[in-house]
C-alpha cells in the first residue's frame, strides 16, 4: 500500500442497493471524514452515508517463515 493510502485511514462511503458501496472521500482523521458527513447529509438527505476506518491501512508485511538452509 503506497504511503499516500497509509496516511488517510478513515473513509467516506455511500451505501448503495445490493450490499454495495461507493468511497467518497479518504481522511486523515475521523472528524474530517464526519464533517464532510455532516455536509453530505444536509445537502442529499436522501441518501446513506456512513464513516468508517480502513483496518488494512495498518496491515504490517508478513515475514518470512521459510527455513533457510545454510550451504555448510
Amino acid at each position: 500500500m503506497p504511503y499516500k493510502e497509509r496516511l488517510t485511514p478513515w473513509m467516506l462511503v455511500h451505501l448503495l442497493p445490493n450490499m454495495q458501496r461507493l468511497t467518497v472521500g479518504n481522511f486523515r482523521t475521523r472528524s474530517d471524514a464526519e464533517g464532510h458527513l455532516q455536509i453530505l447529509r444536509r445537502l442529499i438527505p436522501q441518501a446513506q452515508y456512513v464513516v468508517m476506518f480502513n483496518p488494512d491501512v495498518f496491515k504490517l508485511p508478513q515475514a518470512d517463515t521459510h527455513y533457510r538452509k545454510s550451504g555448510r
